[in-house]
């Protein structure tokens, strides 16, 4: 009789557990392209300074991100439809603390030329130009 060896079976349980492992791996390697869009969108916030101009949005956006990430990892298919909602607020969010911090930083910009320009004329001796 060929009866299969202890070794055997060691075998076969340790290809069932990479065999798990590679399909968990997979899983969160292929989330959603929500949640990749989301990590795109929250590292564009972080790009814009919006740690400094939008922080509040930004850390909201930051807090869905992590409970999306943490929700695509569960094995029930209801918790990942959650996470993917999660990843595209947390997406929403960063877009528009990213734009919010663009705008603040475009609106200091133009203040700074308007300045210069006010500083130039009375160095000139011109008179003050009415702002709108």
């Amino acid at each position: 009789m060929n009866e299969p060896s202890f070794a055997h079976f060691r075998r076969r349980l340790y290809a069932l557990v990479v065999a798990s492992g590679l399909a968990v791996t997979a899983q969160a390697q292929v989330a959603s392209p929500d949640l990749h869009r989301a990590q795109q969108a929250v590292q564009q916030a972080q790009d814009a300074d919006a740690d400094h101009y939008a922080p509040e949005l930004l850390d909201t956006a930051r807090q869905a991100l992590v409970r999306a990430q943490a929700g695509a990892l569960s094995r029930s298919r209801g918790e990942r439809r959650e996470a993917d909602q999660l990843a595209r607020q947390a997406a929403a969010d960063a877009d528009l603390a990213r734009v919010r911090s663009d705008r603040a930083q475009a609106e200091a910009g133009l203040l700074q030329r308007r300045d210069e320009i006010a500083r130039l004329r009375e160095s000139l001796g011109l008179p003050a130009e009415a702002t709108p």
